[in-house]
């Protein structure tokens, strides 16, 4: 199939100049994951995502990275290395591509113009149509799964989230998954701390010191993974077929489903996963 044919004509965009703050509350607003940046003349010129705002709320990096992202541009942390597409390739190329360059929507660009935005979501549509029977979720799931506990600190979850270079993970409880947290979760959560981009205690230790009556302090991240996570988890059994994980994420918005055996958790299958099934 044409990328002209699958693709979404309407692109949400931002310029370059906006804060990070704003860019956070458009994709709220308009319920998106990523967004097109475009200069003052209106090319596009880098892509701001969710997962770019989770990195920034790591509070790792250059001391502009330690502003309140009310402070901070959007060109800070946008990818500006932008791939795009044109409306007459076809679907497999555009699955190579993503895959290729492990991007998540191509921009859609017609002789300098944008034209439109090719999603992952798009294409799990093309796999619905096209290859429905083909693969089963064993075919195609990764069984390397990545968890937390409930209890973990959100600064771990992002750290180990950004070594493993995911976007969502599995909060587990007994060695059984019950929720799930993905960089929306966190990019979207409740922050208070302009600093560290979590809500923090103040916490007295009291420690004998030879010598001294002294309080040793240090700040505890107030959020955990079983505050963020999304509780109501949607989970699949490896021996479905793999359409129906699609049907299900384009009609529950998600990005990937817990894959579970016998009430063990077996895998993990993402938009990622099925794409590989069109190649």
């Amino acid at each position: 199939m044409k990328i002209k044919d699958i693709m979404s004509e309407e692109v949400i965009v931002i310029q370059d100049t906006e804060q990070v703050a704003y860019a956070r509350n458009l994709m709220l607003k308009k319920g998106v994951s990523r967004i097109v940046v475009v200069n003052h003349e209106g090319n596009p010129i880098g892509m701001v995502t969710e997962r770019d705002i989770t990195h920034k709320l790591s509070g790792k990096g250059p001391s502009w990275r330690k502003r309140p992202i009310d402070k901070i541009a959007v060109r800070r942390v946008m990818s500006s290395n932008l791939i795009t597409i044109s409306p007459g390739d076809n679907s497999k190329e555009a699955v190579e591509l993503m895959l290729k360059k492990n991007i998540g929507s191509l921009p859609v660009v017609d002789q300098g113009e944008l034209i439109g935005i090719l999603t992952k979501t798009d294409l799990l549509k093309v796999y619905q149509n096209k290859f429905t029977g083909k693969w089963k979720i064993s075919d195609l799931m990764s069984s390397k799964i990545i968890t937390v506990n409930e209890n973990h600190a959100i600064s771990h979850v992002i750290n180990i989230m950004e070594e493993n270079n995911i976007g969502r993970i599995v909060v587990i409880r007994d060695n059984g998954p019950v929720g799930i947290i993905t960089s929306q979760n966190i990019s979207f959560a409740n922050v208070e701390d302009p600093e560290k981009g979590v809500n923090v205690e103040k916490i007295y230790f009291v420690r004998p010191v030879e010598g001294e009556e002294k309080k040793n302090v240090r700040m505890v991240s107030m959020l955990t993974a079983g505050d963020i996570m999304t509780n109501d988890l949607i989970k699949i059994s490896s021996e479905i077929d793999a359409s129906q994980a699609a049907e299900i994420m384009i009609e529950k918005d998600i990005g990937g489903i817990p894959v579970v055996d016998d009430d063990e958790l077996v895998g993990i299958i993402t938009k990622t996963d099925i794409l590989k099934g069109i190649q």
